[in-house]
């Protein structure tokens, strides 16, 4: 899996440049913003990054009110959020935290510190996407089993199905769009006995005569 993008928010330009040079380092691709409202619009946009560094103190809006802009909108898949605050106090910790914030680093960052921290943060969000997609899959599952328990119009004579959009459907093939069943085909036993067989036994007169016909 390529590694996820990473949004470092940062007002202060060195600090912000050190902070995506140790990321960059260990891979991470990074995009960069020098304010709390650029960091917003790039986390509201449609394909936002799945983690975010972002700095407690910033002109426009603070770390933590973008965090609170972002657990608001309630999104299925929200991006992973990492606090950078020169603020140590239990307090503080604790605020930002229950702001909704995922996680913090001090300022300075201790790179190994941070590339644990966001590795981290990394994980979390792949098994998000993981759990996320098997729940799609799940309910998907469900719909189709909800679908073939419902009452199905069927032909009399030839035995097709007719579908929502009003078309009459082969039954493997109305079961193959509607549900992960696959068909094989062979005979059971009656139809064997009543078509098969004859049919067999006419091919096989037929092959009888002709080679009777050619011996003259």
């Amino acid at each position: 899996m390529l590694p996820l993008q990473v949004l470092v928010a940062d007002d202060e330009a060195v600090s912000r440049t050190v902070v995506g040079a140790m990321l960059k380092k260990a891979g991470y691709p990074v995009i960069y913003a020098p304010d709390g409202e650029q960091a917003w619009r790039i986390l509201d946009s449609d394909d936002p990054p799945a983690l975010a560094l972002l700095d407690w103190e910033m002109p426009g809006l603070q770390g933590p009110e973008v965090v609170q802009r972002i657990r608001s909108k309630h999104l299925q898949s929200p991006p992973y959020v990492i606090l950078l605050t020169a603020r140590d106090s239990s307090a503080d910790i604790v605020r930002g935290l229950r702001g909704g914030a995922d996680d913090y680093v001090t300022k300075p960052a201790n790179e190994d510190e941070l590339i644990a921290r966001v590795s981290v943060g990394a994980r979390v969000v792949q098994l998000q996407t993981a759990l996320a997609d098997r729940v799609r899959n799940l309910e998907e599952a469900l719909a189709n089993v909800k679908a073939l328990q419902t009452l199905l119009p069927m032909c009399a004579y030839c035995k097709s199905i007719r579908n929502d959009q009003n078309y009459w459907e082969k039954v493997e093939t109305y079961f193959t769009q509607h549900s992960n069943v696959s068909f094989t085909h062979s005979y059971c036993p009656n139809c064997y006995d009543r078509f098969v067989r004859p049919e067999l036994e006419a091919l096989e007169d037929a092959r009888a005569a002709q080679e009777k016909q050619r011996r003259g």
